[in-house]
């Protein structure tokens, strides 16, 4: 069988073939899904995350390595459900209303996922009241929004007034990122959160979790 520490290098060059052959193994070895993810999965984008922020690692290999993550993840979430695992936190992200953009917003997604989280998203020209719906079904969800275009950026502040109308703002943190969002725009228009790029969008989900 493969040694499941092989599955921390697999996905941190992005070989989702091995990634994926290597947790088989150790599921049929009846390896703790859990510890697969904490031990090796989680760490293994973490230090992508670091990587990348040390400009070691460009887009490309956060890609690739969030698809090898993706595809370790698909086997491993019916057995960390049957173990009654929880996720880290969920997460609702999408593209606000009238922005068609979603590379970013995807890089996120998948970086979140390798963070441990459950993520749902809702693609992209995302109407308030759909984030409102999403948040809706679980006390204590994230939303993520994302923009690329100085348009749309006025759409997050909707969203947000649109949480409040819900009544559900106390209980859900916003975050928002995108090429022309900057801390300043995310304090004027009451967001939880700002994140510039995927890895620290993980960082930032944690920080919210637990504050």
């Amino acid at each position: 069988m493969s040694d499941p520490a092989e599955l921390y290098d697999a996905i941190l060059t992005g070989n989702a073939k091995k990634a994926e052959e290597i947790t088989k193994a150790a599921l049929e070895a009846k390896c703790d899904a859990g510890e697969l993810l904490s031990k090796y999965m989680i760490p293994a984008m973490d230090e992508v995350g670091k990587r990348f922020e040390a400009n070691e690692f460009f887009v490309p290999e956060l890609l690739i390595a969030a698809r090898a993550m993706k595809t370790s993840l698909e086997l491993l979430t019916p057995a960390m459900a049957a173990e009654g695992l929880e996720a880290a936190g969920r997460v609702v992200i999408g593209t606000v209303k009238g922005d068609l953009h979603d590379i970013g917003k995807n890089l996120v997604a998948s970086m979140l996922e390798g963070g441990g989280f459950e993520v749902i998203d809702l693609g992209v020209d995302v109407a308030p009241e759909k984030f409102v719906e999403a948040a809706q079904q679980k006390d204590g969800t994230i939303v993520a929004l994302s923009a690329l275009l100085t348009t749309t950026m006025t759409m997050m502040k909707k969203v947000i007034e649109a949480l409040e109308a819900a009544g559900i703002r106390q209980s859900t943190k916003v975050m928002i990122g995108g090429a022309p969002i900057t801390q300043q725009y995310a304090d004027e228009i009451g967001a939880d959160g700002f994140s510039d790029n995927a890895s620290a969008a993980v960082a930032m989900a944690r920080q919210l979790v637990e504050g």
